[in-house]
């Protein structure tokens, strides 16, 4: 035997000898009964890998200095059961107080990979929902009568946990009661709506009967990750790649959207240019009840199957062959289903990227067009980047483009509609500042070791106009970065409500480059079957990512915006709470705090032309209706938001239906006597309105700051 082989021999049989030892060491997992009514989910060997490899990266590399101890294990109980059943209608007092042995051994147990214990929650609420699921079908044909004076409570989480089935079985009745009240008031004869009823619960069954391990897996991390903090989330494989797909606005595949209807695959929505769009042999409604590989593989039939599952079928790299058999729109299922095959391309969703539209707003006998960029998310595409595509998608390259079309149509003003944007790419914030500032500091970032000004460097300026930013309490992070240094440097006006108030940084870690060759190892020998043929999880084991929260960032004056969020210039009410709504809102979030502030120079001096349209703004709301009405809608929306409980008195629940649908009329016929138009009759179909008064109220202001910036009274300095 020459020497070469001598090491090779050695060196497996030291592997085989260590892995020997390292299964003899290993803990034992704990030992729970089966819960009858529930699949039984058990963890699989990955996932005890992932479970200890968060606890490593977790307590290693997360901003806050984590100990993942008792202390935090209590938590993980509470979060846990919360996310499981937070309006407390399907576990018991005596569920609950069986999980109590748990709940300080759950931070030993992440740290061992051992999430039997996990799993056994998840299996008792299983058989719970299940259970809760099957009796209420078996409600629907019961007599019920809608003169009685009774209510069910829908909301119950600040309630106690009912203490028998007998307590469930009561709340649960009232449920289905209100269930066929709401269809009996929708019209529906009764023997419609209650096979309408029997059809939704066996869904719903038929949903949970279908939950796997990694249904439970997700739950079960992001109980111990957010404990820590909100926004440190763990996802497994199939979500990670939804994530990824979802910041780079791409995928590749056929271009459709699906929708789960009645266990069967329905085509929600066609996505212009992809693959489907293109052959247009597929339209919205199209049912797909089978899906094959190549031009003549096997099709498999996907009827009751969860969406996730068939999407991954269907999904497929570019240029690869995808046959769909599929029940054309409008045909009965039992229909001759008809073949069609697809070329899979990459597709870029335009229908959530940035985009633009021109209003014209008259303010002071003069005309102005403003140009409205809504930039829904801020979001790149990092493999295409990385691979150094120069077509790569990314927030900034499309509103560059949209600038540009926006000048050539000769534009007065420019508004950043932030609305709703929850962020995403902390480079893509950066860039798209430096479309409107020649160079500087935009945000601070500090992590555990030191604070670090990330800067735009390039001197060249998209627009040098009057700019607008539009924000609301759903602004958050990156679109709190953007909206914070225009407002920083004096480069425009900042509209809307207070923002989310997420100051925190999170960088996306992909485990599979975390779990070491020898555990990964382990985990093939441990999912190969009894017959030695891998399964699944051995021919590419994917071990999800983690978002994890490794920095806080800070505007350039030296302000957090965690909490806090951004306050913007010119107000607008907020409908909804900073307590209930928000950074605010979340029991682990990271306080807020402030550093010294970075070096930058403003542009201009904007502080008595922020007064001169605070009071203009201030002045039209005295006078307008609009105003007045969403200051009405508040106080109903506070309202509506503290109630928890809904009559089952049909008498009284018609006419409280009955009310509100005549304040809405009235409401709706007040706007249109202000717009001239005719009034509404009662049951008259009014054509949709898609009528934005706080954009409106905006764009009046932004035609006041175009008008003070054209008569001189400030400049911007570049």
């Amino acid at each position: 035997m020459d020497f070469k082989s001598l090491k090779e021999m050695l060196k497996k049989i030291f592997m085989a000898l260590f892995i020997l030892a390292f299964i003899a060491c290993a803990a034992e997992p704990r030992v729970v009964t089966d819960v009858e009514g529930s699949a039984n989910l058990k963890p699989d060997p990955s996932q005890s890998l992932v479970s200890r490899e968060l606890v490593k990266i977790i307590e290693g590399a997360h901003y806050k200095k984590v100990k993942v101890d008792d202390s935090l294990s209590s938590k993980i109980l509470d979060k846990y059961i919360n996310q499981l059943d937070q309006g407390r209608s399907y576990l018991l007092a005596s569920d609950i107080k069986s999980f109590e042995k748990y709940r300080l051994t759950f931070d030993d147990d992440l740290r061992a990979g051992d999430l039997t214990a996990f799993f056994h929650i998840f299996n008792v609420f299983q058989a719970r929902y299940a259970d809760r699921l099957k009796y209420s079908a078996t409600q629907v044909d019961k007599p019920f009568d809608f003169t009685k004076n009774e209510t069910f409570t829908y909301n119950r989480e600040k309630l106690p946990w009912l203490e028998s089935i007998e307590a469930s079985n009561t709340l649960w009745k009232k449920r289905v009661k209100s269930d066929l009240l709401n269809l009996k008031l929708s019209g529906g004869d009764a023997a419609k709506n209650k096979e309408t009823l029997k059809t939704r619960y066996k869904n719903l069954l038929s949903q949970t009967q279908k939950l796997n391990n990694e249904d439970a897996f997700q739950v079960i991390m992001n109980s111990f990750t957010e404990t820590i903090d909100p926004h440190t989330n763990y996802f497994i494989p199939q979500r990670a790649q939804a994530f990824n797909e979802e910041m780079s606005r791409t995928f590749e595949g056929i271009g459709a959207s699906l929708q789960l209807e009645n266990e069967v695959i329905k085509i929600a929505a066609i996505v212009p240019g992809g693959p489907a769009f293109k052959a247009k042999t597929l339209q919205v409604n199209d049912k797909i009840i089978g899906v094959a590989q190549g031009k003549d593989g096997e099709f498999e039939d996907v009827r009751g199957w969860r969406l996730d599952n068939s999407v991954s079928k269907i999904k497929g790299p570019r240029g690869t062959v995808v046959r769909l058999k599929i029940i054309p729109a409008g045909q009965e299922i039992s229909s001759q289903p008809k073949i069609v095959t697809l070329v899979r391309d990459k597709v870029v969703m335009e229908d959530q990227s940035a985009k633009k539209t021109i209003k014209t707003i008259t303010e002071g006998g003069k005309s102005y067009r403003i140009g409205v960029i809504e930039v829904p998310a801020f979001y790149m595409n990092f493999k295409d980047y990385q691979a150094g595509d120069p077509n790569y998608k990314s927030t900034t390259r499309d509103v560059r483009r949209i600038l540009d079309t926006l000048k050539r149509e000769k534009v007065d003003g420019i508004v950043i509609d932030l609305r709703t944007n929850g962020g995403g790419s902390l480079m893509e914030a950066i860039e798209l500042t430096g479309l409107f500032i020649k160079r500087g500091p935009v945000v601070q970032v500090r992590n555990p070791r030191s604070t670090e000004v990330s800067d735009d460097d390039d001197p060249s300026i998209s627009w040098t106009g009057p700019l607008g930013v539009m924000v609301d309490r759903f602004s958050a992070s990156a679109s709190e970065i953007f909206a914070a240094a225009i407002q920083d440097y004096n480069r425009g006006i900042v509209m809307g409500t207070q923002t989310y108030g997420k100051g925190t940084v999170q960088s996306a870690l992909d485990l599979s480059r975390y779990i070491s060759t020898v555990d990964e190892f382990l985990n093939k020998i441990k999912t190969t079957d009894k017959s030695g043929k891998a399964t699944t999880a051995t021919q590419g084991p994917r071990f999800g990512q983690i978002n994890l929260t490794i920095a806080k960032f800070y505007r350039i004056n030296g302000s957090s915006t965690q909490h806090k969020g951004v306050i913007p210039d010119i107000q607008f009410p907020m409908i909804f709470s900073a307590d209930k709504y928000g950074e605010s809102s979340e029991p682990s979030a990271l306080p807020f705090d402030s550093i010294s502030p970075a070096t930058y120079t403003r542009v201009a001096d904007l502080s008595p032309i922020k007064s001169q349209l605070i009071k203009l703004h201030e002045n039209r709301m005295k006078e307008s209706a609009e105003y007045k009405y969403l200051l009405e809608d508040i106080v109903e929306f506070r309202k509506r938001e503290s109630e928890n409980e809904v009559t089952l008195n049909e008498a009284k629940l018609k006419k409280e239906r009955e009310l509100q649908e005549a304040r809405n009329l009235a409401r709706d016929n007040q706007r249109r006597a202000l717009k001239g138009l005719p009034p509404l009759k009662k049951g008259e179909v009014k054509k949709a309105d898609d009528y934005d008064f706080i954009q409106d109220e905006s764009l009046k202001t932004m035609a006041d700051f175009i008008r003070l910036n054209q008569a001189g009274q400030f400049t911007m300095v570049y």
